[in-house]
């Protein structure tokens, strides 16, 4: 089977070398009996935005390893116990088993590999719920206080747009006339074609033949 190891220091963890946790973990690989491929990253673990991290998860969509192994759980993540269990409930997904080589009571693998991806993923459910429920209850707040939630609405002519757009002036052009987003005038021009052909359906109805007693 085929591991991928993954490895990662801040730029904040002074004296910290990543290979000190590459060793080890490729030590365990071998011991293992599998093949290793190595994803690291030298940044914050309290963003998933890293470029490693990016890569491990496609590799992992892939099914290019079947087991990901990290030094423990804060060098994989330092995002939070939910979105912590969610990348390892994302991992189980695809087939791939999780391991934390410090942390024994951190693996999808063994004879409690399913209790560790139930529970992954059952925390992982309920930090999406808070995620829901706070999100909810701050547009309730913002409502109370009469505050207009949304997209802000673009005042201009829509017919003038059209009309624009009927001369063979580009869609960028009238966004700059109008002085609106290019993105609000495609919606309006998309708005104004459906509605043209759904007129012209209607007018096209046959209407039905009266029978004359």
């Amino acid at each position: 089977m085929k591991a991928a190891i993954y490895a990662r220091v801040s730029t904040k963890d002074k004296g910290q070398d990543v290979e000190n946790q590459l060793v080890q973990l490729r030590r365990y690989a071998d011991s293992q009996g599998w093949e290793a491929v190595e994803y690291v990253d030298h940044e914050t673990g309290k963003h998933s935005d890293r470029d490693g991290f990016q890569r491990l998860f496609e590799g992992a969509s892939r099914r290019e390893f079947g087991v990901v192994v990290v030094w423990a759980l804060d060098r994989f993540t330092r995002e939070g116990v939910g979105k912590t269990f969610g990348h390892i409930d994302r991992l189980a997904a695809y087939g791939v088993k999780f391991e934390s080589f410090t942390e024994a009571h951190f693996r999808t693998t063994g004879p409690a590999g399913e209790l560790m991806i139930a529970v992954a993923a059952w925390i992982a459910k309920q930090e999406r719920i808070r995620i829901s429920e706070r999100t909810k209850a701050g547009l309730a707040t913002a409502r109370n206080k009469g505050k207009t939630l949304g997209r802000p609405r673009r005042i201009f002519r829509r017919d003038y747009a059209c009309a624009l757009r009927e001369g063979g002036m580009s869609v960028r052009a009238i966004a700059e006339r109008l002085d609106v987003p290019k993105s609000t005038v495609m919606r309006l021009l998309a708005a104004e074609k459906a509605r043209v052909l759904a007129s012209k359906k209607v007018s096209q109805k046959p209407h039905p033949k009266r029978v004359c007693k």
